[in-house]
């Protein structure tokens, strides 16, 4: 960029429904656009001003339609640094996501073409952010702000029509219980402690994601949720846990979600479960050795002595199940960026496993495709350093003309295939119940497209 930009702002008033609000901004979108919420804090973003495309070769940056190139030197990560760091753009928020596969080449291993792309960013034309404390609008052409207001005033909020049904319990049933079988015997011969594997149930209804995001995330309570369309992946998901989250002042905070037992809603039962929860020793065992593994991590690159666990071992109930939870804080080593601690960070201990390189490798042995997205991160960075990246799971994605969901489960010696099946079913139970056919939309929603794409295009 040649010459230094910045973004025209306006506060209105607070929004009564922001995930509402939000969600219909994106249903009616024609343009790449991310939703990402933490913790009641929506942001919405759409039009790829600047666009970054990292692979293991390197990262190529679009500005207004010119391409540069940005070495990655096996580093994506340092190389989508270096060309943030570079924007002559004040205020800039990145938005996008890194595949699973980004991890081969954080670990060094092979298993990932060098122009396969493995994270994609954009710093978007136009946002929305809405808060308790009002709503602002961003745009970096004047104009856009009045057409956002509008569009604002017209968005109307959804009640979700019956969902499809799935058979979770038996798609790639067979298949799974060997793979879980097989990397048990793995970790008796001692190659590993703890692998992560997952299976892919795929969903052949269309599927209208705003609508399932928006039903799914009223009921869930995700660490956070996202809704995007970037990259040519479109995807909704309600994240338990963040990877790593780097405040302004440079703590970095990860998230351990590691045991399971499933939450319906009956309380002696989801009572029952969390006591048997706490007390299994595999579970406990499963949990404390992520926890471990996570401190480790952390301390490569906070000051020496600053790494400590917050809260250890509590129980968190996300969605259909609850989990044995720990938060796990340090402070940024000087000259370290928040792209080293998500470097070290990722993939997350509890999506992959224990050694992380010997896990991923596992992984790729005995899973039948690559994972994309699923364990992946959607994640936000802004220009003055904060970072905040969501785990990618209780998801729901779509890619060329293919729709699926995939959970997965956490092996360890005292794993049985069974059980792990079973959590896998667990966790599928997120997403299923809130699922939205493309075709039973209800009437006031396609007005509401309609009329927003409309005013985007005005």
């Amino acid at each position: 960029m040649t010459t230094a930009l910045s973004y025209h702002e306006r506060r209105i008033a607070p929004t009564a429904e922001p995930l509402a609000v939000a969600t219909s901004l994106a249903a009616g979108s024609r343009e790449p656009n991310v939703l990402y919420e933490n913790r009641g804090a929506v942001s919405w973003a759409e039009g790829n001003r600047i666009e970054l495309s990292a692979r293991v070769g390197g990262t190529t940056m679009r500005v207004d339609g010119r391409t540069s190139e940005i070495a990655a030197h096996g580093r994506p990560l340092d190389a989508i640094g270096r060309a943030l760091d570079g924007l002559r753009l004040e205020g800039w928020r990145a938005y996008g996501w890194a595949c699973f596969e980004l991890s081969y080449a954080l670990h060094g291993l092979e298993g990932v073409a060098g122009q396969t792309v493995v994270a994609h960013l954009m710093v978007p034309a136009r946002e929305v952010r809405m808060d308790a404390g009002g709503t602002l609008l961003r745009a970096l052409d004047r104009d856009d702000l009045d057409r956002l207001e509008r569009r604002l005033a017209i968005t109307v909020p959804r009640q979700p029509p019956p969902h499809p049904s799935l058979g979770i319990e038996q798609h790639a049933s067979d298949d799974y219980r060997v793979a879980v079988a097989h990397a048990v015997a793995e970790i008796r011969s001692r190659r590993l402690d703890k692998v992560i594997l997952s299976r892919v149930v795929p969903v052949t209804d269309e599927i209208d994601l705003a609508g399932t995001y928006l039903a799914g995330r009223r009921g869930n309570d995700p660490a956070r949720s996202f809704l995007l369309s970037l990259g040519g992946i479109e995807a909704a998901g309600f994240s338990p846990e963040v990877v790593a989250h780097i405040a302004t002042d440079g703590t970095v905070t990860t998230e351990a979600l590691a045991g399971t037992r499933a939450l319906e809603g009956h309380a002696r039962r989801d009572r029952r479960r969390r006591d048997e929860l706490c007390r299994d020793p595999k579970e406990v065992f499963e949990h404390a050795i992520s926890v471990r593994l996570a401190r480790d991590e952390l301390a490569n690159v906070c000051v020496a002595g600053s790494v400590r666990v917050e809260d250890f071992m509590r129980v968190k109930e996300r969605g259909s199940v609850q989990h044995l939870a720990s938060r796990l804080a340090g402070a940024l080593s000087p000259g370290r960026t928040g792209w080293d601690a998500l470097a070290a960070l990722f993939p997350a201990v509890t999506a992959s496993g224990i050694p992380k390189a010997a896990a991923c490798e596992l992984i790729r042995r005995y899973e039948p495709e690559p994972r994309g997205l699923y364990s992946g991160t959607v994640l936000t960075v802004d220009a003055e350093g904060p970072l905040d990246a969501a785990l990618v799971l209780r998801a729901i994605f779509k890619r060329d003309g293919r729709t699926w969901l995939r959970a997965g489960a956490g092996i360890v010696q005292a794993s049985t295939p069974d059980r792990e099946l079973e959590e896998t079913c667990e966790k599928l139970r997120s997403v299923t119940p809130f699922l939205v056919r493309a075709s039973a939309r209800e009437q006031p929603l396609p007005a509401a497209v309609v009329v927003g794409a409309a005013l985007a295009s005005s």
